[in-house]
């Protein structure tokens, strides 16, 4: 999928008038029958199936909370779901040339790891006024290593104000047909879900925000690559292993960072030598000498720690020329020119366009960051801005944006630390 493009000028993007805030409207059954019918093909690919741990019983609205693996999840929910109407808090890119039609659909924008307060009153408006249930993506991000990504922290607080039930849905196979990092190639897996009602309308009074936090850390607890091997699910694709290095961008045999390269079913560090084959069954296997991490989750583990470790010594710094767009409305991205971008200890620091741009975005400001693989066909992006405006910064030449998200993820957590001893 693509997305419109204008090149403009930094200083008239700056000069635009910032859309209008529009109430989430009730998805029209048209639209709804469209995705149901759109989503056929590919869910019958996959041989889709779901089960119930435990079913809502409730007749009103509801939270839907789903694990976000690919693109197939809309499906998948349309599956779920339909005929049900339900409005669907989608990030604020995917309205760009298109707000008319997201908006009939039932989508609510949003930006990503940004504080919104906006969008707690657009999901109670939505579960109140339209009397819809509102399907969200918690984890906000694709994973990158087939596990859960962090959880924001006040997502208890939010669901004790909407005072409806939760349901979850967590699927299965989803990453593993279409992970992020493959650039887009789908492999033949089957993809299932799994349905559960987590907190029934007397369970949310009941319990406290801490505790429904713990239940979803609970929940969005998963494996995708240790379901693989549990399931003796075999994925032949000789391209299985291409972009991989975009995951595993640091070779544990020689430390090297931004050398390995993943083609086929190998993964080779260009510095050492070594290289490694991505199995079947999805276990990383080294052609000679030991292997040190089989695991692709223990791998970019270790990899978190390395990063954790650059942090906390002072030696962590990403300096890199980018190309830069702004979503400034949801007419198009604007391309605004060049400029370079800076995240060390401090945070963030983007400059550009012959002097124009000047944004800082401190250490710890939010938990994780929006890091895409190949976003919308363009390349790999880091997203930093506020509710103003979005940046969107495509690195020029090898830099991993996974470091990047790690490195995000571990300030935010370090910051904390801080703050609470």
């Amino acid at each position: 999928m693509k997305i419109k493009t204008k090149v403009l000028p930094f200083e008239q993007v700056a000069a635009l008038p910032k859309p209008k805030r529009k109430r989430p409207k009730r998805p029209w059954f048209l639209f709804r029958v469209l995705i149901r019918v759109l989503g056929i093909p590919e869910l019958w690919k996959t041989r889709f199936s779901h089960r119930v741990v435990r079913e809502n019983t409730d007749k009103g609205p509801c939270l839907i909370l789903m694990n976000h693996s690919a693109f197939i999840d809309l499906k998948i929910a349309s599956r779920l779901f339909f005929p049900k109407p339900y409005n669907i808090v989608c990030t604020s890119d995917g309205f760009v040339g298109k707000e008319w039609l997201m908006r009939q659909i039932g989508c609510i924008p949003t930006q990503k790891f940004v504080t919104d307060l906006a969008l707690v009153s657009d999901i109670l408006y939505a579960l109140h006024k339209n009397k819809t249930s509102v399907l969200m993506y918690p984890e906000a991000s694709y994973s990158f290593d087939g596990c859960a990504t962090p959880l924001p922290r006040h997502l208890g607080k939010l669901i004790k104000k909407a005072g409806v039930p939760v349901v979850t849905v967590i699927t299965e196979g989803a990453f593993l047909h279409d992970p992020l990092y493959n650039g887009l190639r789908q492999r033949k897996v089957k993809v299932s879900a799994k349905v559960n009602c987590l907190l029934t309308l007397d369970e949310v009074a009941a319990k406290s925000a801490e505790e429904i936090d713990a239940l979803l850390d609970d929940a969005f607890s998963f494996d995708n690559f240790a379901k693989q091997k549990q399931t003796d699910t075999h994925i032949t694709e000789p391209f299985r292993a291409k972009g991989l290095e975009r995951v595993l961008y640091r070779c544990p045999a020689c430390s090297a960072e931004g050398k390995t390269v993943g083609e086929g079913s190998l993964l080779t560090c260009r510095q050492c030598g070594k290289q490694y084959e991505l199995t079947t069954l999805g276990e990383m296997k080294a052609l000679a000498g030991g292997t040190e991490f089989s695991h692709i989750p223990d791998w970019y583990a270790w990899e978190r720690e390395c990063v954790k470790r650059e942090l906390t010594t002072g030696e962590y710094r990403l300096d890199v020329p980018v190309k830069i767009g702004v979503l400034a409305d949801f007419k198009a991205i604007y391309m605004v020119g060049d400029g370079r971008l800076v995240h060390d200890e401090n945070g963030f620091s983007l400059t550009g366009c012959d002097g124009k741009l000047c944004y800082t975005q401190p250490a710890g400001k939010s938990y994780g960051l929006y890091a895409d693989y190949f976003w919308y066909e363009i390349g790999d992006v880091i997203c930093i801005g506020n509710k103003e405006q979005l940046y969107y910064c495509f690195p020029q030449g090898d830099v991993c944006v996974a470091k990047a998200r790690l490195a995000a993820e571990e300030q935010y957590k370090l910051q904390k630390n801080d703050k609470s001893s």
